[in-house]
């Protein structure tokens, strides 16, 4: 079961993120999807009770950013893969990662830890994970292989790179193409629901206001938390990609703020994202998803 489900008490347990870190990341891949978080609360009015739980782990007990920032880690990464099933939500940012790309040790640190959660999904569907990306980040993704059969996104300067880097682990996995899109963010694996007549479901419509691509829009709260209930989603899952692993790459930096809010909204309420965004006096911008749904 998921912890967004109700503890013992009936209250509504938190949702465990784990941030990496390294040097030379984009401070704001890391505190933008940080603030959102941690202003998330399952009642807005009610400062006892964060949506979220976020921790932090690095190759070393302190990072330095591109800006400059010095930032400490929780944990190092064997204590991460020890305690990996206690999270709900990996995140790796992104900025300075060519020297992990450029690794030449068989499983650096952060692609070890990229493909262990993709496994432990794939062992154990009945709880639901996500990966989630911001920037450049999404390159590791790439070359940990997680992104073959998916829709992914990145900083659009690194589009190019990106399609390479996709192309490169098709050739070494199982052949399965990446289509690299120009959105500001692409969900994969997104789960509602929808039951045999969508059109008789009240929480979805057919396409986004843009028109840009065919979709459905969730307008519901209760998709995560019912998803872990029902033998059957559970089934579903376990048939997906990865184990049904929601995988959530975002474009440049910025846009890392639009995928966390899409997170708080499928994960705690809509409401409650949008919230979020007007104690920020930020204008969230949507992104979309691939074969699923979108808030």
């Amino acid at each position: 079961m998921s912890a967004i489900n109700e503890n013992d008490d009936g209250t509504p347990s938190v949702v465990n993120v784990l941030f990496t870190m390294h040097n030379g990341m984009d401070t704001l891949d890391l505190t933008g999807p940080l603030e959102v978080f941690s202003h998330a609360k399952h009642n807005m009015n009610d400062a006892s009770t964060k949506a979220f739980k976020c921790s932090f782990v690095a190759a070393t007990e302190h990072v330095v950013t591109a800006q400059g920032a010095s930032l400490r880690a929780h944990m190092d990464f064997e204590d991460a893969h020890e305690d990996l099933d206690e999270y709900d939500i990996l995140v790796i940012p992104g900025g300075g990662v060519q020297p992990i790309l450029d690794q030449t040790e068989e499983k650096p640190e952060h692609l070890s830890l990229i493909k262990a959660w993709a496994e432990l999904q794939k062992k154990d569907p009945s709880k639901e994970r996500t990966l989630f990306s911001v920037c450049t980040g999404s390159l590791l993704l790439a070359k940990a292989g997680v992104l073959q059969g998916f829709g992914a996104t990145t900083h659009p300067d690194h589009y190019t790179k990106l399609e390479i880097l996709c192309k490169e682990a098709a050739r070494h996995g199982d052949l399965e193409q990446t289509d690299v899109m120009e959105e500001r963010y692409v969900v994969n694996n997104a789960r509602f629901d929808l039951g045999e007549n969508i059109d008789e479901n009240p929480y979805v419509v057919k396409k986004r206001p843009d028109n840009r691509r065919m979709s459905i829009a969730r307008k519901g709260s209760n998709a995560w938390k019912e998803s872990n209930k029902r033998r059957e989603s559970n089934a579903r899952r376990a048939t997906l990609r990865l184990g049904g692993l929601r995988v959530i790459t975002s474009g440049g930096i910025s846009t890392g703020l639009d995928a966390s809010l899409y997170l708080v909204a499928a994960m705690v309420s809509e409401d409650t994202a949008k919230e979020v965004a007007r104690i920020m006096q930020y204008e969230w911008h949507k992104g979309v998803t691939v074969d699923g749904i979108d808030v």
